[in-house]
């Protein structure tokens, strides 16, 4: 794949059937009030068939490696196959697909409004999140992935309806605001999978609100707030989702420092990166290849992450 320092104008509308969908002032305003905003109708029902079906693949392991995907035996159907596993992490290092749609349209339209005119994007995710399957703790994608500016922002693309039945997301509307990463701890919630949970913060769960979707919408949220999900409790189905990680372009992003480089933590840039909009400003650092594709542990094989020795047979 070639990756380039500008793509499309940060500005672009898009048609779809029934829609056009444009950024507006309105939109924008929420978002800053409440720290998320869903946008349905984002692609068409046709680009939502093509993404499941590249799940399929990379979950055939037809595109390439991922450690710790689960074998794949002749007589598995698609849903026998992509059942088995809640999530790929970078799937877009596999699937040209999966990395066009980085800079999707409206993806870039809502970010560089919210972001700036120079946005970029360091991970994507690909939830599965079969019926039985967990959902996720309390957290913050800050507490995650930092940012030096607090930049960072989600574009969530529903590939299902998300349903709380099924285990869409819940947000706690304006927790982004208090610029705070609250603490994490370990937790033996079966409920959720082996990532930390988020805790004493000032909200209960009765603050929650549940944002249902329909296949094809995209919600956005801040970096801060607090946003959970809860189990597939549906009786059989997914509940699939195409998760990407953006920030501003300007901001150095100190992510997965490693121990033994002599740059310290203040000025360690990690470069494994899409533009996605705009310019890059530290285009002379080069592009690195450090992040690879990998499944998420969901507690029923334990909790140990695969890491890149792992191969699909493990």
């Amino acid at each position: 794949m070639t990756l380039t320092t500008t793509f499309r104008p940060p500005i672009e509308m898009v048609t779809r059937p029934g829609a056009f969908w444009a950024i507006t002032d309105e939109h924008a305003a929420f978002y800053g009030e409440n720290g998320y905003l869903a946008l349905p109708d984002a692609l068409t029902p046709a680009e939502v068939r093509s993404l499941r079906d590249e799940t399929v693949r990379i979950c055939r392991g037809e595109l390439g490696a991922v450690a710790g995907l689960p074998s794949v035996a002749s007589g598995d159907s698609d849903e026998d196959i992509i059942r088995r596993t809640l999530c790929v992490h970078f799937p877009h290092k596999l699937s040209q697909l999966m990395f066009d749609f980085l800079a999707q349209p409206v993806i870039a339209d809502a970010l560089t409004r919210v972001i700036g005119p120079n946005v970029k994007c360091m991970q994507s995710m690909l939830f599965i999140k079969s019926a039985g399957k967990p959902g996720q703790a309390w957290r913050q994608d800050e507490g995650f992935i930092p940012t030096r500016d607090r930049s960072l922002n989600a574009a969530w693309i529903a590939l299902d309806d998300a349903t709380i039945e099924n285990g869409c997301l819940w947000v706690i509307p304006g927790s982004h605001k208090h610029g705070v990463i609250w603490p994490n701890r370990e937790h033996d919630d079966e409920r959720f999978d082996c990532v930390v949970e988020a805790f004493d913060f000032p909200y209960t769960d009765e603050d929650a609100v549940p944002v249902e979707v329909t296949a094809g919408s995209i919600v956005f949220f801040n970096g801060y707030l607090l946003h959970r999900s809860l189990p597939n409790r549906a009786t059989g189905g997914f509940r699939r989702a195409l998760v990407n990680h953006y920030m501003s372009a300007e901001s150095l992003l100190p992510w997965r420092h490693p121990g033994d480089s002599n740059v310290g933590m203040g000025s360690y840039d990690y470069r494994d990166i899409v533009m996605i909009a705009g310019r890059d400003p530290y285009t002379y650092k080069g592009v690195q290849e450090l992040a690879f594709p990998h499944i998420r542990p969901n507690r029923e094989g334990g909790c140990r992450w695969p890491t890149k020795e792992d191969d699909q047979d493990t």
